[in-house]
């Protein structure tokens, strides 16, 4: 098994011990180094290159942004910053981060990070192996196909056409543009098939494409809706701050 080689670079000596214990339970995750700012991890990287920035942002002498600013590391390290602000989001993402892991964080929430790295970094061995066969294995990995019946006809539906997936009994209801199409599958089922980085599960009623999603509605007495694309708004009961990170890493 290759390991992928990660540093940690975070100012909070606590912070770091615990993300090396929860990392150290992953027999592909090899911690290389940690780093207590932005100059010690520059200097560090010139030295040996990690594949994975397990990164703060808030740090003294050079913050998270900085150093990757100054980073001259090729290939480029993955980055997944781990942060106790979720004010700097927006410009995370921006800088291309992997994932936005808000302190404090579940084993869970890690581990979803954690799949990303793992997807990202398969996809570089492949392309630097094939980029035709790496542009066709995410090309299956990410859009698998639906068969539904319409109208006394068979149709196919491809993942990355679903607006949203509406629960109806044993039934689903595939939100396509502007056509519905039902299935006989669970919502659970569902949820298994679709690609995690695209779709997330909003409420036991309802499956939302993130890459559909145009802006987030609160209500202080509950109701919080995702507004789509399309105009059309979908109850949602999950956190609204949980679904603003996973819509910033789709």
């Amino acid at each position: 098994m290759k390991q992928i080689r990660v540093l940690l670079v975070d100012d909070e000596r606590i912070g770091r011990h615990r993300l090396r214990q929860l990392l150290e339970r992953e027999p592909d995750m090899k911690v290389i180094g940690e780093c207590a700012d932005g100059l010690e991890a520059l200097a560090f990287l010139q030295a040996q290159p990690a594949d994975v920035l397990f990164l703060d942002i808030n740090m003294p002498g050079m913050d998270g942004f900085e150093l990757l600013d100054r980073l001259e590391q090729k290939p480029e390290p993955l980055v997944v910053f781990v942060t106790a602000y979720d004010d700097h989001a927006v410009r995370a993402f921006e800088a291309c981060a992997l994932d936005y892991l808000l302190k404090p964080f579940s084993p869970e929430r890690l581990a979803k990070a954690l799949l990303r790295v793992r997807e990202r970094m398969n996809a570089r061995e492949l392309e630097s192996e094939s980029p035709h066969r790496a542009t066709e294995s995410a090309a299956l990995s990410e859009s698998p196909r639906f068969v539904v019946r319409s109208g006394g006809r068979v149709a196919f539906v491809d993942a990355g056409q679903i607006d949203w997936v509406e629960a109806a009994g044993n039934y689903a209801i595939f939100h396509v543009g502007g056509k519905n199409h039902m299935i006989r599958e669970t919502m659970s089922a569902l949820e298994a098939q679709l690609p995690p980085e695209r779709f997330m599960r909003m409420s036991r009623s309802a499956i939302v494409n993130l890459t559909r999603i145009k802006a987030l509605e609160t209500s202080p007495g509950g109701g919080d809706c995702a507004v789509l694309s399309n105009g059309q708004r979908v109850p949602v009961t999950r956190s609204i701050r949980e679904i603003a990170e996973r819509v910033g890493a789709s």
